[in-house]
């Protein structure tokens, strides 16, 4: 393990990312950004990967590195109550992107937690994503890498290469938990406690990666903490829309099946681990159908029917969702359109909320249970053939069967699906689609219409609250957004 790296800041002006559309110092936060300076190492295998997870790895190389850190924390240090988020920021597009703060940022504010986001990857800093995209659908904001947006505030930044990315990681983690601050290209934070925190202790530190970064955490769990823990660890991780395999230890290089086949994860790692995955990662591009693994006292496994990798909310919504939006519009924000981030799609892509909820009901249920509480329920996988499990079965309509029931699938005005619809290219791979019924469909199912929808999206609602898979305050919002949606006679 090499040494601490050190953290200077915050840096003055307006860190580069894409975090929301509203002004977050309404919702009463204040966004940060540091520099973490140091030498990092990568790893080499040190024995098989087997699809057990349990990886034995050895430091290899070592390399300097200045990446940067985004925090973003209550402006009143007393609202803070103790839980920090710490983000693998998702390079596929070439930008660090939020995934998970898109997904769940409503559950941070309103918990009073912090998030950081860690620029780990190479392509985040210097560009060059898997997916290409031209950012209309975020207010036509041109989405560049970090050097290329701001090339005289991100000029000290160096990334030696994905290899390393591991390290830099848990170096970031253990700047979090509490470091050593010091000189660095932004000025120095010299305070008590955590160098990105200042006073404030983290009581509970949650790792979060989505899809690509889920797929480097995958290897990150496995390998990569074992080998430096305690440095490395977390209180628990939340590993969303992950593929079927890991990352390897060079870093992914984009190809849809990387890594050691079917990778599982470890069984000793001794804190909670929680995977969530909607259609798509499942039996749909990403295959995680090879990598289901049982529950256990230290691990949940969580498949969320009718949602897709990405969506409506997740493409455009989640940017102007501040928790004070009318539920009529976001509604409107979340509606079904065949045109993503500015790009044609072959069929409307997937509009339902699930995946947002869901997903703010998974990252709660960490928190407790990393700080000893319950652990989440376990979740009914989603049903797939008898002789192939990449074929999700489906009723009648095109809704899967089984995973994580919600009423957008179980009081439906369409079938929602996380699977990759014909002609579909770029990242219209991972949006799924929403097929609408017709209005004679709809009069079977709710001969009064927008009543009868109403009190069945409710009850199926319900149902999902008292299982725990969404969260009770959210289930008023979630019927109203629903009921706003429902076609106009």
């Amino acid at each position: 393990m090499t040494e601490s790296a050190r953290v200077s800041g915050p840096v003055g002006g307006t860190p580069g990312i894409l975090m929301a559309g509203f002004d977050l110092a309404s919702v009463g936060y204040v966004l940060e950004e540091f520099f973490l300076e140091g030498t990092a190492s990568s790893f080499e295998m040190a024995g098989p990967a087997g699809p057990d997870g349990h990886w034995d790895v050895r430091p290899a190389v070592e390399a300097p590195f200045v990446t940067r850190l985004v925090l973003c924390r209550p402006s009143d240090p007393s609202a803070f109550t103790g839980t920090v988020i710490v983000e693998w920021l998702n390079v596929s597009a070439g930008i660090d992107a939020p995934a998970h703060w898109m997904l769940t940022h409503r559950q941070v504010v309103r918990a009073g937690w912090a998030w950081v986001g860690v620029s780990a990857q190479r392509r985040g800093i210097e560009g060059g994503g898997i997916f290409q995209v031209d950012g209309e659908g975020a207010g036509s904001i041109q989405l560049q890498a970090l050097k290329q947006s701001d090339p005289v505030r991100y000029a000290a930044l160096h990334h030696p290469g994905d290899a390393f990315c591991f390290d830099i990681f848990a170096q970031a983690v253990r700047a979090v938990r509490g470091g050593p601050s010091g000189p660095g290209p932004g000025g120095s934070r010299d305070v008590p406690g955590s160098a990105v925190l200042g006073s404030a202790r983290a009581q509970c530190l949650l790792a979060v990666g989505q899809s690509q970064s889920a797929i480097h955490l995958v290897t990150y769990v496995n390998a990569v903490v074992p080998t430096l823990a305690p440095a490395a660890a977390c209180d628990g991780y939340l590993i969303g829309s992950r593929g079927g395999n890991a990352a390897p230890l060079s870093g992914w290089d984009g190809q849809i099946r990387p890594g050691p086949e079917a990778a599982r994860i470890r069984a000793d790692l001794g804190v909670p681990v929680l995977t969530v995955l909607t259609e798509t990662d499942v039996t749909g591009l990403l295959g995680g159908v090879v990598a289901r693994q049982p529950d256990s006292d230290r691990f949940r496994w969580w498949e969320i029917a009718g949602a897709a990798h990405a969506d409506t909310y997740i493409l455009g919504a989640s940017f102007s969702d501040s928790g004070r939006l009318d539920p009529a519009d976001l509604a409107r924000l979340t509606a079904a359109t065949a045109t993503a981030m500015g790009m044609p799609c072959p069929e409307p892509v997937n509009s339902g909320l699930q995946h947002h909820y869901v997903g703010q009901a998974a990252i709660a249920h960490l928190d407790q249970w990393a700080r000893g509480g319950p652990p989440p329920p376990s979740a009914p996988r989603l049903e797939t053939g008898p002789d192939d499990p990449m074929h999700l079965v489906t009723d009648d309509s095109g809704i899967a069967r089984g995973g994580i029931r919600t009423g957008w699938v179980d009081a439906p005005i369409a079938a929602l699906s996380g699977l990759t619809p014909e002609g579909a290219d770029g990242i219209g791979v991972l949006l799924g689609s929403t097929r609408p019924f017709d209005d004679a469909e709809l009069a079977r199912r709710y001969p009064r219409g927008r009543d009868d929808y109403t009190t069945a999206f409710r009850a199926a609602t319900m149902r999902a609250v008292t299982g725990g898979f969404l969260l009770a305050e959210d289930a008023d919002e979630i019927v109203a957004v629903a009921t706003a949606g429902y076609p106009a006679a």
